[in-house]
């Protein structure tokens, strides 16, 4: 199967007609390996003559790519593993005049194990120097992380693959073993389920309260480093770009690095330790409700890390329809770029109950893919459902290294974020704040900060002057050009801006909030949380009214919970699909989705307030 060969299996002395233990579900175990199976007794001579025919017959179906339960499947050996096959088949491919006699993929694989007649036949340094120092490198990574050769971790993978067939299609239980003994505590069919929950429950709870001391120690350290530069940096157009540009836009997000380094952590317990296939095990019934396969809710989990590689793991799924239809859910799960969003808001308007409120924001992004894959299963997606076998990974007892180096790998890729897209996000967000430098004001603003008798007076004007300079900006043309569109659902042209910046990044939203948010009476100091609780419509109707409430903080979470992917998500369902039209009708259904989600949120909550 690895080397992705056409088979078709004589099963010879199996009686069709047994009973009892030595009954073979024949059909499914086809349908589960995708390789044709043909009974043969050895029996009457006229029904050996019907099952060679049957089987020639098979062998050129099989040939001509005819044959119904024919289809590609692989044993899959977790997602760390898969990594570093994708890289030795990536630069196996790359090699100039290669003859791919050997599949590349049984290549990496044998590479992986040392197999010395692979190597005979197939010897890597032949052809590329540096293939044996990447196999080598791999090797070494794997068996750090692992703690363990890496022929072993492989052919657990193996058996546990063969043990779930085997349960599949005979009904009877394996030996008893230790993980058993585990397996039916974790997945019984009614403690399953509520352990799951509290596991979960457990990682929101870490996420908000552990990460709440990290989170004000970082806080603490932005606004000292913002006051060093206040103090000792003369006015001018760099310090205000270094002030309310930079250090606002990414320290607003930098606070939030604890919590989100917290959340990869018990991720990782869940993928290293094994519990993670055991997870879509419980979910398997459930998801077939909805049109898919227990497979599909490892994505998912893995998008409440990123939704980029989540989409990649869909790979996993041997059928396409299930792929696409994973894809399309799976962004409604709550990535980590929209942590911060979630903490900066239920910290500011909901503080008496964080917790049950970013488990339910969390719960309705689930309860949303469960509904929105249902009603696609049985419209734009609808195809009978292939079989797959459950295939649940011996239990591993995680090491620190391995749990620290998990944590640590995705991590930096926030980290990287931070330091690159949305800074620059950040500097040219607030550069559209800033420019044009002239503007026709409403009041000789200048003449009066300068005659003002008292300080309060010439904040006020100073206030007055900023919040006018804002909305004549470029950033401020522009989010009153699409306010038309979201005052429905609560939402200023500030909002706007910050909801329209998300798209490159959902981090971005929270740190262009940092930039449009940081104009009050006293622009440097206090925490985000503080400046959108103070934050007042300025003009029109609602002026001297406060922007933000419980409602519009909640119509808000609604909206960056659903909307529009960010770019690396549609362009990973493009690369993944094969197909734009995908990706573009993500990118469309989930922000109209959106926008009716917010806009019931926030008008029903106007009328029972």
């Amino acid at each position: 199967m690895d080397m992705d060969a056409k088979i078709v299996l004589a099963l010879i002395n199996y009686d069709p007609n047994a009973t009892g233990k030595d009954k073979i579900d024949i059909e499914l175990l086809s349908k589960l390996t995708g390789i044709p199976i043909i009974p043969f007794f050895d029996g009457d001579e006229n029904k050996c003559l019907a099952y060679r025919e049957k089987i020639l017959q098979t062998i050129i179906k099989t040939h001509k790519n005819v044959e119904p339960y024919v289809r590609h499947v692989h044993v899959n050996y977790g997602r760390i593993i898969e990594a570093s096959l994708s890289k030795l088949i990536r630069h196996l491919k790359r090699v100039p005049g290669q003859d791919f006699s050997i599949a590349p993929r049984y290549l990496a694989i044998n590479l992986l194990e040392k197999d010395p007649l692979v190597l005979k036949l197939h010897d890597p340094c032949t052809v590329c120097k540096k293939r044996r120092c990447i196999s080598e490198r791999e090797i070494k990574n794997l068996e750090s992380l692992y703690n363990d050769h890496v022929f072993n971790v492989l052919k657990n993978a193996r058996k546990a693959y063969v043990a779930g067939a085997i349960k599949e299609i005979t009904g009877s239980e394996p030996e008893e073993m230790t993980s058993r003994k585990i397996d039916r505590i974790l997945t019984h069919r009614i403690w399953g389920i509520p352990i799951f929950l509290a596991f979960m429950t457990l990682t929101f709870y870490s996420t908000f309260e552990l990460g709440k001391f990290p989170m004000a120690w970082l806080e603490s350290g932005v606004e000292w480093l913002t006051g060093i530069l206040e103090t000792n940096m003369s006015a001018s157009f760099f310090k205000d770009m270094i002030i309310n540009g930079a250090i606002d836009g990414v320290g607003g997000v930098l606070v939030f690095l604890p919590n989100i380094f917290i959340l990869f952590f018990f991720i990782g317990i869940l993928e290293t330790t094994g519990y993670m296939s055991r997870a879509a095990f419980l979910m398997d019934k459930y998801m077939h409700r909805i049109g898919l396969h227990g497979k599909s809710f490892i994505p998912m989990i893995m998008g409440f890390g990123c939704t980029v590689p989540a989409i990649m793991s869909t790979r996993i799924l041997e059928n396409k329809r299930d792929r696409i239809l994973t894809m399309m859910i799976v962004p409604f799960m709550s990535c980590s770029a929209r942590l911060p969003v979630y903490i900066l808001l239920i910290s500011a308007f909901f503080p008496e109950h964080p917790v049950l409120m970013l488990f339910g924001i969390y719960g309705f992004g689930i309860l949303l893919a469960l509904i929105i894959s249902r009603f696609f299963s049985k419209t734009i997606l609808k195809q009978k459902e292939a079989p797959y076998i459950m295939e649940l990974l011996p239990y591993r007892k995680p090491t620190a290294k391995m749990l620290f180096s998990y944590t640590w790998e995705r991590g930096k890729e926030y980290l990287k974020k931070i330091g690159g897209v949305i800074l620059i996000g950040s500097v040219i967000i607030w550069l559209l704040g800033y420019f044009p430098r002239t503007a026709d004001y409403s009041k000789d603003y200048d003449t009066l900060i300068e005659n003002a008798q008292t300080d309060s007076i010439k904040s006020m004007y100073e206030l007055q002057k900023t919040s006018e300079h804002h909305k004549n900006s470029y950033i401020g043309r522009i989010g009153h050009a699409i306010e038309p569109a979201m005052s429905p659902l609560g939402f200023d042209w500030k909002m706007s801006v910050s909801i329209l910046a998300g798209i490159a990044g959902k981090e971005i939203t929270v740190s262009t909030m940092g930039v449009l948010y940081q104009a009050d009476e006293e622009a440097h100091s206090g925490s985000l949380q503080n400046k959108l609780k103070a934050e007042t419509y300025t003009s029109g109707e609602k002026k001297g009214q406060k922007v933000f409430d419980k409602i519009v903080a909640l119509s808000f979470i609604m909206f960056v919970l659903i909307y529009f992917p960010c770019i690396a998500v549609i362009s990973a369902i493009w690369k993944e699909s094969k197909r734009i039209k995908w990706a573009i009708f993500s990118a469309v259904y989930t922000t109209g989705i959106a926008w009716l989600v917010a806009f019931a949120v926030f008008q029903i909550g106007k009328l029972i307030v």
